[in-house]
C-alpha cells in the first residue's frame, strides 16, 4: 500500500476533478476518433498495471511480514495493559493501605507481646472445634471488658492468651472480638513477606466476616470470603494461605530467572497474579518463546505449556525472486515445538527447568533445523 500512496501522492492528475474518465468500449489509449493519444498515459492503466506489478513482487513475503507485525501489536497491546495493571496496584497500595497495613502490624505485634504461649498444631489438631474454641475465647474477652472485670467470674483459663500456629498461618486473639491470621510467606526455605487478615462476628452464632487485611487486590480474597467463609471458615483461612503461599512462589520464580538469566531473555511478561507468563529467548538464529498457563491460582507448576521455536531464515535478509523461492521461505519460518522444553517446564520449578533448557537448547535445534546456521551463542 506504500508504493500505490507514493504513487499516487506523485501524480496529482490521478485525483483530478477535470480528469476525463475513458468511454466504455474503447481503449482508454486513444481519442473518439480512434487516433493514438498523444502525453501523459492513461492513469488509470497505469495504476493497474502497478498494482498488479506490487502484488507479483510481494506474494508470499507478505504472510511473513504480517505475522511479524500481528505479534508487535499484540506486544504491544500487552506492554499497554501491563502498565496500566502496574498504575492501578500503585493507587491501590497508596496511603489508606498504607495505613490499615501499620495499624494491623501493631495490633498483631501487641497480641504477640500479650501472648502467653504459642501453641503448635499439626493436620488434626487443627479443626472445626479449635476454630470454635478460639472464637469463644475472643467473646468471651470481649463481654468480659464490656461488662467490666469485677462483674464476670474470675476463669483462669481464659485469661490465658496463646497464639496457635498451623504450617504458615497464626491465629491471635485480638482485641475487640477479632481474629487475626498472620501468614508468613517464604520461597526456597527463605522467609518473604507477611500478610494480616482479620475476621469478626457480632456474636458467637453468626457466621464471620473479612473486616481488614493486607492481602494484594488482585487475588480474589472475596470470592474466597463468599465461598468458604459462611460455611467453612476452616477452609477459608487454608485456602487464603494456599493462595498467598503460591503468589509468593510463582513471583520469586520468575525474580529468579530474571536475575539469573536477564542477559538471555530478550522479552518477559507476566500477569499481576504470575498465573500467566510469558517470555522469549535468541539463541542459534532461532527464537523461542515460552508461555505458562497455570490451571489455578494456588498452583506453582503450570498446566498448559507451550515451548516454540522460530527460526530466524537468512532469506528475510535479501530479497525473493521466484515463487519457487517465496514458498521455501515461508515453509522453513514454521515454528517447531521443543516437547524435551515442555516436560521440563512440567515437572520442575522454573529457574531449574529453565537451567535444563538452555543446557539442551543448541543440540535440539540444530537437530530440528539444520539449514538455519549457529552463531555460537
Amino acid at each position: 500500500m506504500l508504493l500505490y500512496k507514493s504513487f499516487l501522492e506523485s501524480d496529482p492528475l490521478l485525483f483530478h476533478p477535470c480528469l476525463p474518465k475513458p468511454k466504455s468500449g474503447m481503449d482508454s489509449d486513444t481519442d473518439e476518433s480512434g487516433r493514438r493519444k498523444s502525453g501523459r498515459r492513461n492513469p488509470f492503466k497505469q495504476l493497474e498495471q502497478l498494482r498488479a506489478r506490487a502484488d507479483a513482487a510481494t506474494d508470499g513475503v507478505n504472510f511473513a511480514r504480517e505475522e511479524d507485525n500481528s505479534l508487535e501489536t499484540m506486544r504491544g497491546r500487552l506492554s499497554k495493559v501491563l502498565k496500566r495493571y502496574e498504575d492501578l496496584k500503585d493507587h491501590m497500595s497508596r496511603d489508606s493501605d498504607k495505613m490499615v497495613y501499620e495499624r494491623l502490624l501493631k495490633d498483631f505485634e501487641a497480641a504477640r507481646i500479650a501472648q502467653t504461649e504459642e501453641i503448635l498444631l499439626d493436620g488434626e489438631q487443627w479443626n472445626d472445634g479449635l476454630l470454635a474454641t478460639i472464637r469463644e475465647r475472643v467473646h468471651m474477652e470481649a463481654d468480659r471488658k464490656a461488662m467490666g472485670q469485677t462483674s464476670m467470674p474470675f476463669d483462669p483459663h481464659f485469661n490465658e492468651k496463646p497464639s496457635y500456629r498451623i504450617g504458615n498461618k497464626v491465629l491471635f486473639c485480638l482485641e475487640g472480638s477479632r481474629i487475626g491470621i498472620q501468614y508468613e510467606t517464604s520461597f526456597a526455605g527463605e522467609p518473604c513477606e507477611t500478610f494480616h487478615c482479620v475476621l469478626e462476628s457480632k456474636s458467637f452464632l453468626e457466621k464471620m466476616s473479612v473486616i481488614e487485611h493486607t492481602i494484594p487486590f488482585f487475588l480474589p480474597i472475596k470470592e474466597a470470603e463468599s465461598d468458604f467463609l459462611s460455611s467453612n471458615a476452616m477452609k477459608f483461612i487454608d485456602y487464603v494461605g494456599a493462595l498467598l503461599q503460591s503468589y509468593v512462589d510463582r513471583r520469586e520464580q520468575v525474580r529468579l530467572i530474571k536475575e539469573l538469566y536477564g542477559n538471555q531473555i530478550g522479552e518477559l511478561f507476566h500477569s499481576l497474579t504470575y498465573n500467566l507468563i510469558e517470555f522469549v529467548l535468541d539463541d542459534f538464529d532461532c527464537k523461542v518463546t515460552v508461555s505458562l498457563r497455570y490451571a489455578d491460582l494456588v498452583s506453582i507448576l503450570p498446566s498448559r505449556i507451550r515451548v516454540l521455536a522460530w527460526p530466524v531464515h537468512p532469506s528475510k535478509k535479501t530479497s525473493i525472486t521466484d515463487k519457487k523461492g517465496i514458498g521455501a521461505a515461508v515453509a522453513q519460518s514454521s515454528p517447531s515445538r521443543l516437547s524435551y522444553a515442555e516436560d521440563a517446564l512440567r515437572t520442575m520449578s522454573l529457574p531449574e527447568a529453565y537451567a535444563e533448557i538452555v543446557l539442551n537448547l543448541p543440540q535440539v535445534l540444530q537437530q530440528i533445523f539444520p539449514h538455519v546456521g549457529s552463531d555460537g551463542r
